[in-house]
């Protein structure tokens, strides 16, 4: 099996976010951006490829647009793309590596690589990539070479296969989104009671600490947890005094963290 170098020529396909945090992570790292693809989006990764000329020779080409763009800039790579690639991966947890298989016929091993990690934006998505897991999948040669990149990064690999896909960036999509929400509808209440939000950032720090030590549903407390119907149904009335949007944004991560305490017996009693 061929390995990897220890410093790999990369072109980036779509410098927005993700492309530009990973572009920043990579040269930091010592590795080299041969080119990007983009359209006309300002950047100054490295030097601006043409879509009608063939890429230049590259130990690893990433992907980095949204998913449901990931075919249209498979079928521009195509024409584009020799053997003197070596590697082409996308960034999505959720497309199968299966979608890069046409690449394969010019020669090109494929794969996924898909930073677990936010990149609000470039700079402190590179910042962040350190320390983050990295899931990764495809063939023999794209195994080596993600693998290397994350290493050399400060990431850690893990495999993912393709059936677990959904899944797997379902409960990405989970950790990184339902939390925000629920912490959006804290600050509201916070906000409306006269209370800095912030008062509570101990509070939430401690309970993430207790779900990745103890794990989430024996980290779950409170009056839901505990069946205190009372305090469920105040809670409930003073979210709707904020707002609507807010008591029914409120109520639905009561219903939800009710079935999740298995106390679904109580839900007709405050509903």
């Amino acid at each position: 099996m061929s390995t990897s170098p220890v410093v790999l020529r990369l072109v980036i396909v779509g410098p927005g976010r993700a492309g530009g945090s990973l572009a920043l992570a990579a040269t930091a790292a010592g590795h080299e951006i041969v080119g990007v693809l983009s359209r006309g989006t300002p950047h100054d990764y490295g030097p601006e490829l043409s879509w009608d000329v063939t890429l230049p020779e590259a130990d690893l080409v990433l992907v980095a647009v949204r998913d449901e763009a990931i075919p249209d800039v498979v079928e521009r790579l195509e024409p584009v793309v020799e053997s003197t690639v070596g590697v082409v991966a996308h960034l999505s947890g959720f497309v199968p590596v299966r979608v890069l298989h046409p690449l394969q016929e010019k020669g090109v091993s494929v794969g996924g690589f898909h930073p677990l990690q936010t990149m609000p934006d470039p700079v402190n998505g590179a910042r962040a990539l350190e320390g983050a897991y990295v899931a990764i999948d495809g063939d023999a040669l794209a195994l080596d070479v993600l693998t290397h990149l994350a290493e050399t990064l400060g990431m850690h690999p893990f495999r993912l296969l393709e059936e677990d896909r959904p899944a797997y960036h379902a409960a990405a999509a989970a950790a990184a989104n339902f939390v925000v929400t629920a912490l959006a509808i804290a600050e509201d209440l916070f906000r409306s009671a006269g209370v800095d939000p912030t008062v509570a950032r101990p509070l939430v720090e401690r309970v993430m600490t207790n779900v990745y030590e103890k794990g989430a549903d024996r980290a779950l407390t409170g009056p839901i947890a505990r069946g205190d119907i009372e305090t469920v149904i105040g809670h409930l009335e003073a979210a709707r005094q904020v707002s609507k949007t807010v008591g029914d944004q409120f109520r639905l991560m009561a219903e939800a963290t009710t079935l999740r305490a298995g106390r679904e017996e109580d839900l007709e009693l405050w509903r």
